[in-house]
């Protein structure tokens, strides 16, 4: 166990502008990843010399040597990656960089992701994939909506789930993406007539349950208690970190759907949840925000159950009585928009906004928040999640 001198704390966040699919042309996806990782460093008061430990996520293109080079780091001591699972890996690069700082590997790490689609490959589009891929590309499982909408749909057949539970949700964050400046929806309002009226992408999932295609990049520093003290900014405490798979997972959805059947229809979170909760001796009842990865809305209900924040098939309830609304709500989710409207950064969005509600800078702030639990992608293998104290 790491000692208190060591304990791992965010220190800095640093993002690009955030841009509609395509609307970043006059930079490379690189140039902004590589922005986003110097704002950090700045909003942390320190130079990026000072960076020593560099990780990502889902086979990252943006890679580690070659940024080294570009940001003219002088050392690279600490240098991974989180396999597969698209955003699933997104807190997983986080937890990678906490164990390099608790065990004395590195000092400084940052944790980043950048996305420009409209200069590349389109995600989702069909394309030639790795062998796997074969398990599901056959049957017209081209892109992660159709993947995704079946697992959804499984849990909707099993437990009181509505079309109107899965609304709020898309409603709920729309209308905290109004009250940030930064979103991409941020000037945009969603009613629930408009929810209703837009096109199926992939039943039971309608247009506005499915994330955002955007460009941009973020990214998070993460140094140690000791370093933090004498930094520029607040600093939040990973009170706990953690990232894997359940048995017999595989590449799930994105790869084969031949999940067991008793956990089809989760998260792929249940052990971890249990784990994240115990290492940081907290419980569900103790987290004063969260912010949950919102690719799809469905999912968002999924995890509420896999977290403990209620029981199996309770997650339709507990949305319908406002609980994750920003204004009175037990749990406010997704205070900046999350995916679903503010941006799809794969997830590293939602951990800034973590950051900033235990900074006391968030758009849609909750009062006297102290604890915050940010997930990675849900539904996929694997998965990660954090726990963020205030300090």
């Amino acid at each position: 166990m790491a000692s208190s001198a060591r304990a791992p704390h965010i220190v800095g966040v640093g993002q690009s502008a955030y841009t509609r699919w395509g609307g970043i042309q006059d930079r490379s996806q690189f140039r902004i990843t590589a922005e986003a990782i110097v704002a950090a460093a700045r909003d942390a008061g320190l130079p990026v010399s000072a960076i020593d430990g560099l990780t990502s996520f889902s086979n990252d293109s943006n890679e580690g040597p070659v940024m080294q080079a570009a940001l003219g780091i002088p050392d690279l001591r600490w240098s991974a990656m989180v396999w597969g699972g698209g955003g699933g890996g997104s807190c997983g690069a986080v937890s990678l960089a906490c164990a390099a700082i608790e065990s004395g590997q590195a000092e400084v790490v940052v944790a980043y992701r950048g996305l420009c689609q409209g200069q590349g490959r389109r995600y989702g589009r069909a394309a030639p994939t790795r062998t796997h891929g074969s398990f599901i590309a056959p049957f017209g499982l081209f892109a992660p909506p159709q993947m995704l909408a079946m697992m959804v749909q499984r849990f909707m057949h099993l437990y009181p789930i509505t079309q109107d539970h899965l609304a709020e949700v898309a409603l709920s964050f729309r209308a905290n993406a109004n009250r940030n400046p930064l979103a991409v929806m941020g000037d945009r309002t969603l009613t629930k007539e408009q929810y209703l009226a837009s096109r199926w992408i992939a039943e039971p999932l309608r247009l506005y349950d499915c994330c955002l295609e955007t460009d941009g990049a973020a990214a998070v520093i993460i140094t140690t208690a000791e370093r933090a003290r004498d930094l520029a900014q607040q600093r939040v405490e990973v009170l706990a970190s953690a990232h894997g798979s359940g048995a017999g997972w595989s590449t799930g959805p994105l790869g084969s759907q031949n999940m067991p059947d008793d956990t089809y229809a989760s998260t792929n979170n249940r052990r971890l949840a249990k784990e994240l909760f115990a290492s940081a001796g907290l419980t569900p009842a103790d987290i004063d925000v969260a912010q949950i990865y919102d690719h799809f809305s469905g999912m968002v209900l999924m995890a509420l159950e896999d977290f403990g924040f209620c029981g199996p098939g309770e997650s339709g309830d507990f949305v319908a009585e406002g609980n994750i609304r920003h204004d009175g709500g037990k749990l406010p989710l997704n205070t900046s928009g999350g995916q679903l409207s503010e941006a799809y950064v794969h997830g590293v969005n939602l951990i800034i906004e973590g950051v900033r509600q235990m900074r006391d800078t968030s758009t849609a702030q909750v009062a006297d928040a102290s604890t915050c639990l940010v997930t990675g992608g849900l539904g996929v293998a694997p998965t990660s999640a954090i726990l963020l104290g205030r300090n």
